[in-house]
């Protein structure tokens, strides 16, 4: 079968679609759901992935799209669809410096600035963390029969994501064995993950949780949205506990602690309750969204917003337990350069001084 990485992070706005990927179903095949036969079939390719693909409608059967639990018949024809042309995603090492919190023989712990693409998709095929790290797997001795360590290879690497706009703590795993039994601690959610985000708007409750199943919105692709159930049945469930770390006029610093880790979750879960995290372009943070009509306060925001031009979020704190010794590890990061610089701009804030 075809060596295949699904790009199904970045969507442009062609219409026009490539076959990346092709099969006919074998008479003797007995019936599957179309993501687990896929998964079986296609290397380099999670079944996670071929999920998404399918629910951005890029998994055809017979000239249709359909959802990632079709069941698969004899003689169907499957194709999986991309809305660009196909790209070679060989990761090269790259001299990219990392910030590394924590390493061992199994696993590392980076704290990734804002601005740094976490893999390669469509539109950033270089300069990305992987590449970055298949530099410092390239930097690193090997001894005996240890083989050196390939970022290549889909059994090890990164066991959950962030934005590239988002600042913080992820994990990455050197070995096959710590990279499952890792995933399995997100999957079963053991592990714990907290972020610090900027939000627009003022809280009356100390804390609180929000719940909402979330899925691509239907029109724009590049940005999910909360759906019914019901309404939208490949919608996945999300669930982010949230409360307030410090108060501010019209902004609200606020610690969000993810039960599950859906893309864009804590992003789309705030705006969905009337509190689109400042600064955050694809989901209406960047519009003056609460407080003064004077011109000074117009050019206040604007000056926030140069002072840290990106969502306002970053990944704090990682728990997991280590997957070799059993022990339970737990991280802690400071807020980067712009963040801290920004929050101390809306703590030296004196409303009085912009009414005029």
């Amino acid at each position: 079968m075809a060596n295949v990485d699904l790009d199904i992070e970045n969507e442009s706005e062609s219409e026009e679609l490539w076959e990346r990927w092709r099969c006919e179903v074998d008479k003797g095949q007995g019936k599957e759901r179309i993501d687990k036969y896929l998964a079986e079939h296609m290397t380099n390719t999670s079944r996670n992935r071929i999920q998404t693909a399918a629910d951005a409608g890029n998994v055809w059967v017979n000239g249709a799209p359909v959802a990632s639990n079709y069941r698969i018949k004899p003689g169907d024809i499957i194709q999986v669809l991309l809305d660009h042309e196909p790209h070679d995603f060989t990761i090269t090492p790259e001299n990219i410096p990392l910030d590394i919190v924590y390493e061992d023989e199994d696993l590392l712990v980076i704290n990734k600035p804002a601005g740094l693409v976490v893999h390669p998709g469509h539109g950033n095929y270089e300069h990305t963390l992987l590449h970055a790290l298949a530099w410092h797997f390239s930097q690193q001795p090997t001894a005996g029969s240890r083989q050196p360590i390939d970022i290549n290879n889909p059994d090890i690497g990164l066991v959950h994501r962030i934005d590239k706009d988002t600042s913080g703590l992820l994990l990455i795993a050197k070995t096959p064995e710590a990279k499952a039994h890792l995933a399995k601690q997100f999957f079963d959610h053991t592990t714990e993950r907290t972020y610090n985000a900027l939000v627009w708007g003022t809280f009356s409750e100390d804390s609180g949780t929000i719940e909402g199943a979330l899925a691509r919105d239907n029109r724009d692709r590049t940005i999910y949205r909360v759906w019914d159930p019901e309404e939208c049945p490949q919608a996945k469930e999300a669930v982010t506990h949230w409360r307030v770390l410090e108060r501010f006029p019209y902004v609200t610093l606020v610690e969000c602690r993810l039960e599950t880790g859906r893309t864009h979750q804590i992003r789309v879960h705030m705006k969905h309750i009337g509190h689109p995290l400042f600064c955050d372009d694809k989901y209406g943070g960047c519009e003056i969204l609460k407080g003064l009509r004077t011109q000074k306060y117009k050019q206040y925001i604007e000056n926030c917003f140069e002072l840290c031009p990106r969502q306002v979020l970053h990944a704090k704190t990682l728990g997991f337990t280590h997957p070799r010794t059993g022990e339970r590890m737990f991280f802690d990061s400071r807020w980067p350069a712009d963040m801290t610089a920004l929050i101390a701009k809306w703590r030296a804030y004196e409303p009085n001084t912009l009414n005029r």
